[in-house]
């Protein structure tokens, strides 16, 4: 069987561009959407919009229909890495700040190489990783002890959204090692549209168990949340994540993860021009420690040539 080719450079140059800044900006986004919608409601009919207009054009294009196993996979892959992944940094941007969420996600590549030890899918981490960990570990305790924002919509509950982001994180983890070696389809990009649908619509059907439908009306959307939302289904959802759905398959994960390096940067810059998110020094701390820790993770986790 003949390999695929090799990724062009400007490719992967386009791809991490993708997962570096829009993902970055897509914090902010989330920020402005759920505060005229229902957080899960707006993030499960986010993914199924783009999952649906991704899947219907690449259907157009030819590409033959999934098998059921296929389904399958995609379901898996898209309840880890959308329901939990993106459901649970969504819930808790309600409680925490946008820049301390992107912070804590930058935990992945950590749970990366450490879960991918222990699935044997990648060594043993070496002393290096081993001190990256142990960074991550008081960068992580840093921020769970920095003070809550009042200006988040629900103040006063900063252990609650720091514990259902970091969960978010471990299982978008899980998620992404999994996608590793057990792939939809042969396309990324009808896998991306595959794994979108059953992310939104496991997120859709616990937003509705959870009553958030109750209540709401589309006319309390504001003009400035259906922007956000325009914003999160094309660059954060078609853009961003088929990037990193197809950055899986050609680059190690840890590798992919990368991303969890500049998406605090633009999280907390943009937190800050538009949302007066000003991080206190313990913030400061926990992320100068947690940006090291991925360092140290991912850059001593390559294997030499």
């Amino acid at each position: 069987m003949t390999q695929p080719p090799a990724p062009t450079r400007a490719a992967l140059l386009l791809a991490f561009a993708a997962v570096y800044i829009i993902w970055g900006s897509t914090y902010l986004g989330i920020r402005f959407a759920i505060d005229s919608i229902p957080p899960l409601l707006m993030a499960g009919s986010r993914y199924t919009l783009a999952g649906a207009l991704l899947y219907g054009f690449m259907r157009w294009r030819g590409e033959p229909a999934p098998t059921r196993k296929g389904w399958l996979t995609a379901a898996v892959i898209g309840v880890c890495l959308l329901g939990f992944g993106n459901g649970g940094v969504t819930l808790g941007e309600q409680y925490i700040p946008t820049g301390l969420t992107a912070l804590l996600v930058a935990t992945v590549p950590m749970f990366l190489a450490v879960l991918g030890w222990w699935s044997g899918v990648a060594a043993r981490p070496r002393p290096v990783v081993a001190a990256g960990l142990a960074a991550g570990l008081a960068g992580v305790y840093l921020l769970a002890r920095t003070p809550g924002a009042s200006h988040v919509a629900k103040p006063g509950h900063e252990g609650l959204g720091i514990g259902l982001v970091l969960v978010a994180a471990l299982v978008w983890a899980i998620g992404s090692l999994y996608s590793k070696n057990h792939q939809p389809t042969p396309s990324p990009f009808l896998s991306g549209g595959m794994q979108m649908l059953c992310g939104g619509v496991a997120m859709l059907v616990v937003g509705a168990v959870r009553g958030e439908a109750a209540g709401f009306s589309l006319a309390q959307v504001t003009a400035t949340s259906w922007l956000a939302y325009a914003y999160l289904v094309t660059f954060g959802s078609i853009v961003g994540f088929t990037a990193y759905i197809w950055l899986l398959r050609v680059v190690e994960p840890a590798l992919a993860g990368t991303y969890a390096f500049v998406n605090p940067v633009v999280a907390v810059l943009l937190g800050w021009l538009f949302l007066h998110e000003v991080p206190d020094p313990q913030m400061l701390g926990g992320a100068a420690l947690i940006v090291l820790a991925v360092a140290l993770v991912v850059l001593g986790g390559r294997s030499k040539k």
